[in-house]
């Protein structure tokens, strides 16, 4: 999911939890049959670029049940949750609306979300790590959408000025660093890759190929204080020390993806989102492709996440929510999607649309990926420790903390967090 979008997973405050247990009392104002007649119902999403698909969605929705209007409302990103917790709190949140990972156990929990098994979603017609995200206490509360899985993107130009192969399918940690380091030239200003301090697309990937876990399958263990952990967060603090990477401040100063659109980095991992963004820009459009992730002890693991379309508890017209939330996901509405190109449908058997839509790259990469798929780390209350995580791997980033130390801290505080959450 884009950083900004979809794919970039921000959370709630953590004091969200709190103020969406206290709605939750509050007698639901929706229920399973609707007042009948005409219907409009709001649609709450984040992505603009996705609003055409989604108005051709909606409109095919309302072919199939003429008393239903559907209202598409737009909010950007990072103001979406936050947005999302107040219409919550005071009980006018959108009928349906996008959901991520680490925000839907707080909202399931709190009774926001109408369950979804009999709404006609098949957890059989979408990947098995989409639909245990969207579970929660054996309910089906989201219809997934679509996911993303991630991949290694690089400058075909600067490998071949380099002398270095591409990237293949087999490629491992060894080779991923040994590439990086003779791709890199200081006298250009040009590195190998960018080792920024981004979980979905790269620590939380490689963790998962060292044979470690970030949270526990329950969501009620932290995995940070293993040697797996550790292994999985060196190889990229490891390319910093080596100077095949900008400096965690370079990466502040200067987006990291700026340096690979800039020519500056040859190789960049990157979500399937991407894809659409590279290929219509006009720099770098004819020389990039992309490759599976390298390969680390255990495999090339990639963390898979995915939006989920999910129906208001509250809403006055909860039966037609729980039907458009299902529609919304459904194999119509996915052929939908993947003639876009901006994001790859969760139904199963619709992705080779989304593949087919920018043929002049391998992206088929991202469809392989599913067969060793881990799900996006998540928790009840996943701000809760995410906020910590951020602040303690910054300072193994900079090189202010030894790794080792930092991880060993990390476990500790994140562990905290999540025993709050089950008291």
């Amino acid at each position: 999911m884009p950083r900004t979008s979809h794919r970039t997973v921000g959370a709630l405050a953590a004091s969200a939890a709190a103020v969406l247990a206290l709605s939750a009392c509050s007698p639901a104002a929706g229920g399973e049959s609707s007042s009948g007649g005409d219907v409009t119902l709001s649609y709450a999403i984040w992505d603009e670029n996705q609003k055409p698909a989604m108005e051709d969605i909606a409109a095919a929705f309302e072919e199939e049940n003429p008393n239903v209007t559907i209202d598409i409302q737009v909010t950007p990103y990072k103001e979406y949750f936050t947005k999302l917790q107040t219409a919550a709190t005071g009980g006018s949140a959108a009928d349906v609306f996008w959901m991520n990972g680490p925000n839907f156990q707080l909202y399931a929990s709190n009774g926001q979300l109408a369950p979804l098994d009999d709404a006609g979603v098949d957890a059989a017609d979408y990947p098995q790590g989409l639909i245990d995200l969207y579970t929660f206490d054996g309910a089906l509360y989201g219809a997934p959408k679509d996911f993303d899985t991630v991949a290694l993107w690089y400058n075909k130009a600067l490998f071949d000025a380099a002398g270095v192969e591409y990237p293949t399918a087999g490629w491992t940690w060894d080779d991923f660093t040994a590439a990086a380091a003779a791709l890199t030239d200081p006298a250009k200003g040009q590195f190998g890759v960018a080792a920024s301090q981004y979980g979905q697309e790269n620590f939380y990937n490689s963790i998962a190929q060292a044979g470690g876990e970030v949270i526990s399958a329950d969501g009620t263990e932290s995995g940070y204080g293993s040697p797996e952990a550790l292994a999985g967060i060196e190889l990229w603090t490891d390319l910093i020390e080596a100077g095949s990477s900008p400096t965690a401040q370079q990466m502040t100063d200067t987006n990291p993806e700026d340096f690979f659109l800039s020519g500056k980095i040859a190789m960049f991992q990157n979500g399937s989102w991407a894809a659409i963004a590279y290929g219509d820009n006009a720099d770098i459009a004819d020389t990039v492709d992309v490759a599976p992730l390298p390969e680390g002890p255990k495999g090339n693991q990639s963390v898979i996440h995915g939006v989920g379309n999910v129906a208001n508890a509250k809403s006055p017209h909860v039966a037609e929510a729980k039907a458009f939330a299902a529609f919304a996901s459904g194999e119509q509405a996915a052929e939908i999607q993947a003639a876009t190109g901006t994001v790859i449908p969760a139904f199963n058997g619709t992705q080779q649309g989304w593949v087919d839509a920018l043929p002049q790259y391998d992206l088929q990469v991202y469809i392989d990926a599913l067969d060793t798929a881990v799900p996006y780390p998540v928790s009840k209350n996943t701000s809760a420790w995410t906020s910590i995580e951020s602040e303690v791997l910054s300072q193994v980033w900079s090189g202010a903390v030894a790794p080792d130390a930092g991880l060993k801290d990390l476990a500790a505080q994140m562990q905290a967090a999540l025993d709050a959450e089950q008291e």
